[in-house]
C-alpha cells in the first residue's frame, strides 16, 4: 500500500467498527460479493477513491458505499416484481405506530381546509381536495408487509388508488428521477420513479377498510411495501417531481436512500 492510503493511528483503532458499519450498508450478500474482498480500511480506501486522513474521509468513504448500496438497489430492482401479499387473517391488531415522535404528538390535518399542493415538474399543479382525491378512480385495497430499517415488521391492510394513477392524471413528467413528498409532521422523504409507478405503491386513504387516522397518515400515506418504512411518507401535504436530487429527513442523517425491503 503507498504512504498516502496508510491508516492514522486514531483511525486504526475504529478500524473495525467502521468496516462493520460499511458491512451493513451491503445487507444483501450479492451487493457484498460486488466489492469483493475490501471490506477492510485500506481496500475500502481503494475502491472509494478517498485518502483515509480523518474522520471526514471515513465519512465520506462511508457516504460512498451508501451511494453503491442505492445504485445498486436502483439497477436491480424490477417494477414487475411483487411485494407477498396476506390473508386479512394475519393482519396484526393492534398495528405498531412508528414515527420520530411519541403518538400523542401525531399531527391532527383539518381534512375540510386540507388542500394537497403539487409543484415541481407536474403540468397541472392546481391543489386537490379531499373529496377529490377520494373520487380517483381504480381504488384497491392490499394486504401487504410493512418492514422496518428497526428489524421489526407487521402486516396491516391499506386501501386506495395506484400512485401511478394520480401522477398521470396532473401530468407529472415520468421520465424525472424523483418524486419527493412533504408532510404535516415535518416529514419528508423522495423515491425513485420506477418506484413511485409500482403497481403496488399507494396512495393510502383507508387502514382496515377505514379512513386511516391520524397516527397513521391522514389524510393519506403514501404505502410502498416494496421499500423499507421510512419510505413510506405519511399525513403528506405537498407532492413534487423533480430530477435534484430531494434526499430525505432518515436519508439527510445517513440513512440509504433506495431503501428496498
Amino acid at each position: 500500500m503507498s504512504d498516502d492510503r496508510k491508516i492514522p493511528d486514531d483511525i486504526k483503532k475504529d478500524q473495525d467498527a467502521i468496516v462493520r458499519e460499511a458491512g451493513g450498508l451491503l445487507k444483501d450478500p450479492a451487493k457484498r460479493r460486488l466489492f469483493g474482498n475490501i471490506l477492510t480500511l485500506g481496500g475500502l480506501s481503494i475502491a472509494t477513491g478517498i485518502v483515509l486522513k480523518d474522520s471526514n474521509s471515513v465519512q465520506n468513504i462511508l457516504n460512498a458505499v451508501s451511494r453503491f448500496n442505492d445504485g445498486a438497489q436502483g439497477l436491480i430492482f424490477n417494477e414487475a416484481s411483487r411485494s407477498p401479499t396476506y390473508p386479512r387473517s394475519m393482519i396484526n391488531n393492534p398495528f405498531r405506530f412508528n414515527a420520530f415522535y411519541r403518538l400523542a404528538q401525531a399531527p391532527v390535518v383539518d381534512g375540510a381546509t386540507y388542500k394537497l399542493q403539487l409543484s415541481g415538474k407536474i403540468a397541472d399543479k392546481r391543489p386537490w381536495t379531499l373529496p377529490q382525491l377520494y373520487a380517483l378512480p381504480g381504488q384497491i385495497s392490499q394486504v401487504t408487509r410493512h418492514i422496518c430499517v428497526e428489524g421489526w415488521s407487521e402486516i396491516g391492510e391499506w386501501g386506495g388508488p395506484q400512485f401511478s394513477t394520480f401522477l398521470k392524471m396532473i401530468g407529472a413528467d415520468l421520465t424525472c428521477k424523483y418524486v419527493g413528498f412533504k408532510c404535516a409532521d415535518g416529514y419528508y422523504e423522495s423515491i425513485d420513479m420506477p418506484s413511485a409507478l409500482h403497481p403496488q405503491t399507494l396512495m393510502a386513504f383507508t387502514f382496515r377498510q377505514h379512513t386511516i387516522p391520524n397516527y397513521y397518515g391522514f389524510p393519506f400515506k403514501i404505502r410502498i411495501p416494496t421499500k423499507l418504512g421510512y419510505k413510506n411518507p405519511k399525513n403528506v401535504t405537498e407532492i413534487f417531481v423533480t430530477n435534484d436530487f430531494p434526499g430525505g429527513y432518515w436519508v439527510d442523517k445517513g440513512y440509504n436512500w433506495f431503501g428496498g425491503s
